[in-house]
């Protein structure tokens, strides 16, 4: 099929195809079992698990660049927090007179005094408009740094600084309450989302399939550039920029379309993050937050199409559990994770798997250490 021609290893179909039946079977569970039932999906799993899906495709947003192109942004969260209020502040519009304060305004605007909409509000009331502006504003903002970067030839650690110091200022800019996007508290009590009632079991089914759409469809396409000339060239600036400008192609080009694209891929999983968590705040995208993205990375296995999904649900899944029982933990946990995860597993859980899977399970027509690099090398995404 077509469809299925991307992906080049059976490993990578079938990664494809169980997520899509993930997609497929919870929402299942969630609506065609009752409460009594053991198979049962609650609507607050179903939610919780919609959102590791929005976490999973940031994560895989920022292999795009760190993984595939040799670009360590730490700044990803910005991009996935813009596309969030974006589509946000749709939401806000959508409570009308609903709110504590029963005016059209939101509430915000009202304790702080507003008597009439922002004129950059207006256009907002459109579903479509906003959409739009959930691509289009991650977008410009890569655009424009990603040009004043790339042209002045900033990569390494500099980059990644530069990246931080980006989001910052604008986690800094939002806290403000004369910004108009609601400063420290941002945007909650969301009520509709295009006509149906947020808090409808019917709608969180809804998110959750358009949050696994959006993963299938992100997984799909990174398989399919990868064997494109752009995804070869992709590859050759992560291993060696120099020779591949000196090859004559404009690594600032490449460089940047990626960059714009990974940004508007993390802008569409912050905007179905929000009706699903409820709240959008610049805690979203404060700088901490972008290194919990990068670690997603990291223990997933960078350079992996399966490995970010991986690490985004397992290291959300372990947070979620130990500030529920170790609260005052979390932080050290993180931190000694990341560390053991640099130092023992340089490749992430599925390079561990990879490396356990040729030296213990696949059979190898040789043996010793040139053997097993070999069948390494042919495991490799």
């Amino acid at each position: 099929m077509g469809v299925l021609k991307p992906f080049e290893k059976r490993s990578e179909l079938a990664v494809f195809l169980l997520l899509a039946a993930v997609v497929i079977v919870l929402p299942c569970l969630n609506g065609m079992t009752g409460e009594e039932s053991g198979w049962h999906v609650s609507n607050f799993k179903l939610g919780v698990w919609g959102k590791y899906l929005c976490f999973a495709v940031v994560a895989m947003s920022l292999n795009m660049l760190w993984g595939y192109t040799g670009l360590l942004c730490l700044g990803q969260c910005l991009f996935f927090a813009l596309g969030g209020y974006a589509f946000g502040m749709y939401l806000m519009l959508m409570i009308g007179d609903l709110g504590a304060y029963k005016s059209e305004l939101p509430d915000f605007m009202v304790f702080l005094g507003y008597e009439q909409l922002p004129t950059h509000w207006k256009p907002f009331y459109s579903p479509w408009f906003a959409i739009l502006m959930v691509m289009v504003v991650p977008g410009l903002v890569a655009f424009i740094f990603g040009f004043l970067a790339f042209r002045s030839r900033i990569k390494g650690v500099y980059f990644s600084i530069l990246t931080q110091a980006l989001t910052y200022a604008a986690a800094l800019l939002f806290f403000r309450n004369d910004t108009t996007f609601g400063g420290n508290n941002g945007f909650t009590d969301f009520k509709f989302i295009l006509g149906a009632d947020i808090r409808e079991p019917s709608t969180g089914r809804w998110l959750f399939v358009a949050s696994g759409i959006l993963l299938l469809t992100v997984y799909w396409f990174i398989a399919w550039l990868l064997t494109t000339k752009f995804g070869k060239v992709q590859e050759a600036i992560r291993d060696s920029e120099n020779r591949v400008r000196f090859s004559g192609y404009s690594t600032t080009h490449f460089k940047l379309f990626i960059f714009v694209v990974s940004a508007i891929i993390a802008g569409l999983a912050g905007a179905l993050y929000v009706p699903q968590a409820g709240i959008i705040n610049p805690g979203e995208m404060w700088p901490t937050k972008g290194l919990d993205i990068v670690v997603w990375v990291a223990v997933g296995g960078r350079g992996t199409k399966a490995g970010p999904i991986i690490g985004a649900v397992l290291v959300n899944l372990l947070k979620s559990y130990t500030t529920r029982e170790f609260p005052e933990y979390w932080l050290l946990i993180l931190g000694c994770l990341f560390v053991l995860v640099v130092i023992f597993m340089p490749d992430g859980i599925v390079g561990l798997c990879k490396r356990t899977w040729v030296r213990f399970v696949r059979p190898k027509a040789g043996s010793g250490p040139a053997a097993e690099e070999k069948a390494l090398a042919t495991e490799s995404s």
